[in-house]
């Protein structure tokens, strides 16, 4: 029998698929093949894509998605368990619980105030929508009527340029006239 009998068209095609655990294949012709991976091949090994060990981003995601949760649990019982609970459990050393409040308020007020600035700054370096700086700058380039004579295939890629208002409005709305 072809190779190619029974998995449709193309000779020679292979009808395997290969997967991290073996590799299953979809000939009808055969009894069901199942290949296990020898014990001591590394790239058999499931997730492991040529190289061993975790990837420095996700060693630092976890670094940091652990501190997060220690420094907020760290946060809360020093927000809101009482001082003889603390002094009770040996704990005589911490800040003022004036900051408990204060510095997550001054966070907050510093976010939004340098979002509104943010929002400022962007309204203060757009030009007006009346100003022709809104359609061209010194990078804004005319189409050129470059038309050598050539013969159809031989004419060559035009350059780069900016399409005009009036050709993008014919273009998207059409003739309204």
């Amino acid at each position: 029998m072809k190779d190619n009998e029974g998995g449709g068209g193309g000779g020679g095609e292979q009808l395997s698929v290969s997967s991290p655990r073996r590799i299953l294949s979809f000939k009808k012709d055969q009894r069901r093949n199942v290949a296990f991976p020898e014990e001591g091949d590394p790239a058999a090994s499931f997730g492991v894509s040529g190289e061993y060990g975790p990837k420095p981003s996700e060693v630092y995601g976890f670094v940091g998605s652990i501190t997060t949760i220690v420094a907020t649990a760290v946060f809360l019982v020093w927000a809101y368990v009482p001082e003889t609970w603390l002094h009770a459990i040996g704990i005589h050393y911490y800040p003022s619980r004036y900051w408990a409040l204060a510095l997550p308020t001054y966070i907050t007020v510093t976010v939004f105030l340098a979002l509104i600035f943010y929002i400022g700054l962007n309204f203060l370096s757009t030009p007006p929508p009346t100003s022709l700086n809104t359609l061209f700058d010194e990078f804004s380039r005319e189409p050129s009527n470059f038309n050598p004579g050539l013969e159809e295939d031989d004419i060559p890629i035009e350059p780069i340029s900016d399409l005009g208002i009036d050709e993008v409005n014919r273009l998207m709305f059409g003739d309204l006239s």
